[in-house]
């Protein structure tokens, strides 16, 4: 009986899930990506190399998208995501603020202009002369999620602002974040004690939901325990005054995802609980720039071994298709049109990690030379790439 009922609770479960995907998990607007035609040119016109080609009025339109889902929350874009200057002057352009993790990310952005004073520097453990070199170029907000952390940076500068990382649910997201980062019910105490105590001005909230969150949920319930966190400093005396609802916006792969303007309806509603003298912003990287971009790679040869097909690209893990490591599933375009057999996809180097893909369904008609196209790929892909084994970096064509 007690079988019966526990599959039976299962099955409601399930059918539970799948009312809320049709009604939450499909974005219904048309949408963004980079003509493949202009992507097919592209290669034809010259190819020497793998190359990111980046559209930059889709930057421009997801940027638009994002403000108008969510008006009271600024972004503040997330430089790991895409680092190329000329994407960053086309969000400059945009009115978006910054996020950074290092001070390499900050002398880059204030060589093209951005007031450090409003460059956010949200890796929550920074070297201590990182921290001195931001705090010399005018940077005043700066992560925490550990009582060391605020300890460290008040002993470099103590009129820094402060916003505290907290733990909070990555269920629903693909890669989950939590674990490495957040501070836990009974830190937050501890944090919010010692910086009343020493005088820090622990000044804000921040949270992770995971990135590419499919479950507009984790926005309200990290909202919900920001503020639990703010009337905790407000009663410790402190003067918080900044959320941070972080990044994990969805963009469209191979699994169907909620429309931003769906998540912006959770996340306005949850801001009611903020009066409008609390600063609002988010970190948003792969959703304003993933869309604008094609990966274009080529096939170096193909191999059959134990009964299965291989190709090896001239890009694989250390050229830029590191994510797929992580279960990322790109849409994989080509040129061919022979029926799908499947395929094992390697990269270049001579390490036996570098296989992008196991299993893929692709033409079986493809062979050497023929180009790879890997849609919505303007995100972590040559910011993650590396000379490894003295492969080239892939070029950044922006259009």
């Amino acid at each position: 009986m007690q079988m019966r009922a526990g599959v039976a609770r299962k099955t409601i479960k399930s059918i539970r899930q799948q009312a809320f995907e049709q009604s939450h998990l499909f974005d219904s607007h048309l949408e963004s990506s980079l003509d493949f035609e202009r992507v097919r040119a592209a290669a034809k016109d010259g190819y020497g190399k793998p190359f990111l080609l980046i559209d930059s009025s889709i930057i421009r339109e997801k940027s638009r998208r994002f403000a108008a889902a969510m008006p009271r929350v600024r972004p503040h874009y997330a430089v790991k995501a895409n680092p190329d200057p000329r994407v960053l002057k086309v969000l400059i352009e945009e009115g978006a603020g910054f996020e950074i993790a290092s001070t390499a990310e900050l002398d880059l952005l204030t060589s093209l202009g951005v007031v450090a004073g409003e460059i956010y520097y949200s890796n929550p453990v920074k070297p201590r002369d990182f921290i001195a070199h931001a705090a010399a170029s005018g940077v005043e907000w700066f992560v925490v999620d550990s009582v060391d952390e605020v300890k460290k940076i008040h002993s470099v500068k103590a009129d820094a602002k402060l916003y505290l990382r907290i733990d909070t649910p990555n269920i629903g997201s693909d890669w989950p974040l939590a674990g490495k980062f957040g501070a836990h019910a009974s830190e937050v105490r501890e944090i919010i004690a010692t910086s009343a105590k020493i005088r820090a001005d622990l000044a804000g909230v921040a949270f992770h939901v995971g990135s590419q969150c499919r479950n507009p949920e984790n926005w309200r319930v990290g909202i919900e325990k920001s503020r639990a966190v703010f009337d905790q400093m407000a009663k410790a005396g402190l003067n918080p005054r900044l959320l941070n609802i972080g990044g994990g916006f969805p963009v469209r792969h191979v699994k169907p995802i909620p429309a931003i303007e769906v998540i912006g309806d959770v996340v306005n509603r949850a801001l009611e609980m903020f009066p409008a003298s609390v600063r609002v912003i988010a970190e948003p990287g792969r959703f304003l720039v993933s869309d604008a971009g094609y990966f274009v790679c080529r096939i170096m040869g193909t191999a059959r071994r134990a009964g299965k097909r291989w190709m090896h690209l001239d890009a694989g893990l250390f050229g830029g298709i590191m994510e797929t490591a992580e279960g990322l599933k790109y849409k994989v375009r080509t040129d061919r049109s022979g029926p799908d057999i499947s395929w094992n996809v390697a990269g270049p180097t001579c390490d036996s990690i570098d296989v992008v893909m196991r299993d893929e369904p692709l033409p079986s008609d493809l062979q050497e030379g023929d180009y790879i196209y890997l849609k919505n790929a303007g995100a972590y892909t040559t910011a993650y790439a590396s000379n490894f084994n003295g492969f080239p970096l892939p070029e950044v064509r922006v259009i």
